[in-house]
């Protein structure tokens, strides 16, 4: 069974905070459930499916919100593979609504490790009961930063990538970043200035890193009756794909993510291809992150990521394939260090028509918004949605 037209996306809302020190982690994902619910024209009480990671709520975290949100549900989903749960989330909303599960799912994200002071990248990441990583993996502390770092270092040795080329992703973030008045780093950088920045963990820079930030979002997903019922743009969910990528018993390759099992099933699913897509929303925890997905994703051949995104090719107005045009998790927001939510937001402002008119897409009626989840040094998700306007 396909999901192909069967759920559309009719509500989206982005938290405008991004340092939440006079708010709760629950505040915010009700506060963005409302911002989407007014955006559909529903209300609470019209909400029989909820998808919320588990990582995002303490206590019995999905549970709770629901609790909280004071909603009756037959359906729910607390689905956490990190900063992509929330692309898998759609691809299972539009399958429960598809199976007739639930007909109006809602989706939140919210987070507050700026207002906590959280240094990420920087820390280890101690799992919270013992796992197989704990005994071979934990003595050697390491940390998102570092494990990306040696990604991009693997990447640079087999495929002569520069430094020089990964900062282009910054610097078309930063074009677009510059139209948005939420986003956190608002000032368009260089080259340069990226290259120049403070080495975080070699080869990454201070600014091939994202924002740390607090907020949210929420998603509301509908059947194609209701959709057309409530006098929004229509965007159609055409395809989805998911997959994990782990250590593999030691045969690990770090010059590939999950994107390359993800992409094909979303796509072979859309009946697309990627030449057909007008704008891209790629995770982008770090520069080299976009680089390697935009290539296992197929806008290019393997090893040509730098390449392809040098010289402004992702810029909007400028390059062939924009990104991530609010400033992505690199400039805007980066909620609760988990950006997959944002990245559905972004593609379906483009599709609607409503990103700022600066950045807009011409003609912009296929757009893709892909994330990981995880580390690209040792295990993540990844999860590709292709959408339509129609």
């Amino acid at each position: 069974m396909s999901i192909k037209g069967k759920a559309y996306i009719v509500g989206i809302y982005e938290h405008p905070t991004r340092l939440a020190t006079d708010k709760t982690v629950p505040q915010l994902h009700a506060e963005s459930a409302k911002g989407a619910l007014e955006d559909a024209g529903l209300t609470k009480n019209d909400i029989d499916g909820y998808f919320c990671a588990a990582g995002d709520m303490a206590g019995l975290g999905q549970l709770s919100m629901t609790d909280y949100l004071g909603l009756k549900t037959r359906h729910i989903d607390s689905t956490d593979v990190g900063g992509s749960s929330y692309l898998l989330q759609v691809g299972h909303a539009a399958e429960a609504i598809a199976l007739g599960k639930c007909s109006i799912a809602l989706i939140t994200l919210a987070g507050r490790p700026r207002a906590e002071g959280m240094a990420t990248g920087t820390q280890p990441r101690a799992p919270e009961r013992p796992m197989p990583e704990s005994g071979f993996e934990l003595p050697y502390a390491p940390a998102t930063a570092n494990m990306y770092a040696m990604a991009a270092m693997r990447h640079m040795h087999q495929y002569g990538t520069t430094s020089e080329q990964m900062a282009w992703v910054k610097v078309a973030a930063s074009h677009h970043a510059q139209h948005n008045p939420h986003a956190m780093l608002r000032d368009v950088v260089t080259v340069e200035e990226v290259v120049n920045s403070p080495m975080i963990a070699d080869p990454l820079h201070r600014l091939d890193c994202c924002v740390i930030s607090d907020g949210g979002g929420a998603i509301i997903m509908t059947t194609p009756e209701i959709a057309k019922s409530l006098k929004r743009p229509l965007v159609k969910v055409i395809g989805s794909g998911e997959a994990p990528k782990h250590q593999m018993g030691g045969k690990v390759d770090l010059t590939y993510s999950g994107a390359v099992w993800s992409g094909p099933l979303a796509f072979e699913e859309a009946g697309v291809k990627p030449s057909d897509i007008k704008y891209a929303s790629i995770y982008d925890s770090f520069t080299i992150t976009v680089l390697m997905q935009l290539e296992d994703l197929g806008f290019c051949e393997k090893g040509q990521g730098g390449r392809f995104v040098s010289d402004g090719n992702l810029i909007a107005g400028v390059g062939k394939l924009p990104f991530n045009t609010d400033g992505g998790g690199l400039c805007n927001n980066h909620p609760s260090n988990r950006g997959g939510l944002t990245k559905v937001l972004e593609a379906v402002r483009q599709l609607r028509g409503e990103a700022h008119p600066a950045v807009q897409v011409k003609n912009c009626d296929i757009a893709l918004a892909h994330g990981t989840g995880g580390s690209l040094g040792t295990r993540h998700a990844a999860a590709t949605v292709i959408m339509e306007r129609e």
